[in-house]
């Protein structure tokens, strides 16, 4: 393949940074993938790394993409492993997969630095940026650079981050012997078993894990030697402790901007507060609570950053300087500081959902559940409240209309749906089957309601962009997990989505729409909704997970509109026309920003190969998400 020197164009928005012909090493997602070398137009922006089968004018077809947000190591790896020695590794987070690597090569030194400073430069502000990393390759069991037999285990060399930063000390741990170091995971939540083959777990105490085959139950080991299935989001691995933080219940690492500020004020408290990572790797913020001067009865939020002085002391005001950052929190819950006011206590945390009631629990009798009041009732059946009487836990149940779906085929779809597991997806925890009653589905409760309700009871929402912002960036996450599972949603819609406490926006009713056999939402048959349908779909009822980004943009739509019902002058005969004979696009809302809209209209790009998947998506929401209010609002 012949070679071309990079093209160098640093740029705003996702123009194109860097291009050029580069040797690429498969990244063999599988452990019997085949390893191979191909030649690849690479092409860096501002938000992606992709490469190419050939050039873009000669139609070139696109092998893979990476999202910048999701990169952790951007390092040179060792020539010793293979034919060049300007090799270029890239370590980024994959849904589906887990941490993969990608490896290229460029011709020379001159053209590797300029990658190597290109990507730094645009994922420098990732609070995921990794500390550590590996040299050399995983091969025939063990690291080749250190020889570490354990695939997960931490770098063994400081990465470019590290090298410019110093690191808050990680605390003293227990002693674990040597052999079990590389099986250890720390329990981050409480966890009071329901079956026997299930153990209980206590926040921040270290497990043995024993068997990890399983996605959402792994077997573990206990300090007193007991063994049994535990649920593995509420443990961390040991080696993925980065920052040695992890272990105090007032650190929020992931948490942005508008979300500490939201959840401080739902608690109402003087005092509450959060350390978070800050914009800068390496660096954390202090998020506090505390009464507005000029409204004594309203509450602000504060933010700190913790600064680094040249000895490698941690301090907000240089009159108290610290070792550690725990050392600082500690100071400052006894003494203000130079704080508006002092650190009093974090905001309490929901434990997430768990992956069914229990490791092995999927049908749940009747007997089991207290049934109380109606919550509503949809093209699928009627929703009650419920409580777990064993669990002491309040559950939603959901009885399907007699006659109104295929049950045979629903309950087999039901087992691979319980089985997904995210943070914004309504968990699915079983179903009950018994021959008196009409199939039900049993799922976690969200106190709050349906997302059009809840924004159409709340005006004073319509105005925090932020907020909406926030609720948008949730829905999308959960469609990312679902495009990475190769699921397709076919509903998605503000009616679909529900609200929790602390404002957790979660999606709901994910795949029922192909079970429905009334006609609910049908036009001439068609088994969907209208106005939340892309052309081609319209069409040739042809659906993917870009026809569910056509949908999510209409959702964006709803959110900033107040909930307003799409296309609100026109029946569905007339959005059929309108969207697919006239190219018709709705108006940007009231108080929908600039670059909220532009998203929006991304979304409603005629042909689905032309809009983002959701993966772009959430990038973009989430890089919003990071400014002020008032400077995404032009």
């Amino acid at each position: 393949m012949p070679h071309k020197p990079p093209i160098s164009k640093m740029a705003m928005d996702n123009t194109t940074v860097r291009e050029g012909w580069l040797k690429k090493r498969s990244i063999n997602r599988s452990r019997f993938g085949r390893t191979n070398y191909r030649h690849r137009w690479f092409i860096l922006t501002q938000r992606e790394l992709k490469y190419l089968d050939n050039h873009p004018q000669k139609k070139g077809h696109e092998k893979g993409c990476i999202a910048l947000i999701d990169v952790k190591v951007i390092e040179t790896v060792d020539g010793n492993n293979f034919d060049s020695n300007y090799g270029i590794q890239i370590v980024y987070s994959d849904s589906s997969n887990g941490d993969l690597t990608l490896y290229f090569f460029p011709e020379n030194q001159r053209d590797r630095d300029a990658w190597l400073e290109d990507l730094r430069k645009l994922c420098s502000n990732n609070n995921s940026l990794s500390l550590k990393y590996h040299a050399g390759i995983w091969k025939e069991g063990k690291w080749t650079c250190c020889s570490q037999a354990h695939h997960g285990a931490p770098g063994c060399r400081p990465t470019f981050l590290k090298e410019q930063l110093p690191l808050p000390p990680v605390p003293n741990r227990p002693n674990i012997p040597e052999e079990a170091q590389n099986f250890i995971a720390v329990a981050k939540y409480e966890y009071n078993p329901v079956e026997p083959t299930d153990i209980k777990l206590v926040r921040g105490e270290e497990y043995i894990i024993l068997d990890s085959s399983r996605d959402f139950w792994w077997k573990a080991r206990n300090k007193h030697g007991q063994e049994g299935f535990i649920p593995s989001n509420y443990v961390e691995e040991k080696t993925k402790f980065n920052t040695g933080l992890e272990q105090f219940d007032w650190f929020r690492g992931s948490w942005s901007r508008p979300r500490a500020e939201m959840e401080l004020k739902a608690e109402n408290r003087e005092g509450c507060f959060i350390v978070r990572n800050s914009s800068t790797p390496g660096r954390y913020t202090v998020s506090i609570l505390t009464k507005n001067a000029s409204h004594s009865d309203d509450f602000e939020v504060k933010h700190y950053h913790i600064k680094i002085n040249d000895d490698g002391e941690y301090f907000i005001s240089q009159a108290h300087t610290f070792t550690d950052v725990p050392s600082l929190v500690q100071y400052h819950s006894y003494n203000a500081g130079g704080l508006v006011t002092r650190l009093r206590t974090p905001p309490g945390q929901i434990p997430p959902e768990t992956a069914g009631l229990g490791s092995a629990k999927y049908e749940i009798s009747r007997a089991e559940l207290h049934i109380f009041r109606e919550l509503g009732s949809g093209q699928f059946g009627v929703v009650h409240l419920a409580k777990h009487i064993q669990l002491d836990k309040f559950v939603a149940v959901k009885t399907m209309k007699k006659d109104a779906m295929s049950e045979e085929e629903f309950i087999q779809e039901a087992r691979n749906m319980k089985e997904f597991q995210h943070e914004n997806l309504v968990q699915l925890y079983g179903v009950c089957t018994d021959s008196a009653h009409p199939l039900a589905i049993v799922t976690e409760f969200m106190s709050k309601g349906c997302l059009l309700f809840y924004l159409r009871r709340h005006a004073d929402l319509w105005e925090k962009a932020n907020v909406l912002i926030h609720y948008t960036q949730q829905i999308a996450s959960a469609m990312k997990y679902l495009e990475s599972k190769k699921f397709i949603h076919r509903d998605l819609a503000a009616r679909n989505c529900l609200v929790g406490e602390k404002n957790v926006v979660k999606v709901a009713d994910f795949g029922l729409t192909r079970y429905v056999l009334d006609d609910q939402y049908t036009s001439s048959g068609a088994k969907f909704p209208i106005k939340w349908a892309p052309p081609e779909v319209l069409h040739y009822t042809r659906f993917s997970s870009k026809s569910d980004v056509w949908a999510f943009g209409i959702l964006m739509w709803e959110v900033f509109s107040g909930g307003k019902t799409p296309y609100p002058t026109m029946s569905n005969v007339e959005v059929v026309s309108q969207v697919t004979r006239g190219g018709y696009r709705m108006e940007q809302p009231d108080y929908c920003p600039r670059p909220v809209y532009k998203i929006m209209r991304d979304c409603w790009e005629e042909k689905p190969d032309d809009r983002p998947s959701f993966k772009i998506l959430l990038s973009r929401i989430m890089h919003l998400s990071n400014y002020d209010e008032t400077d995404i609002m032009h």
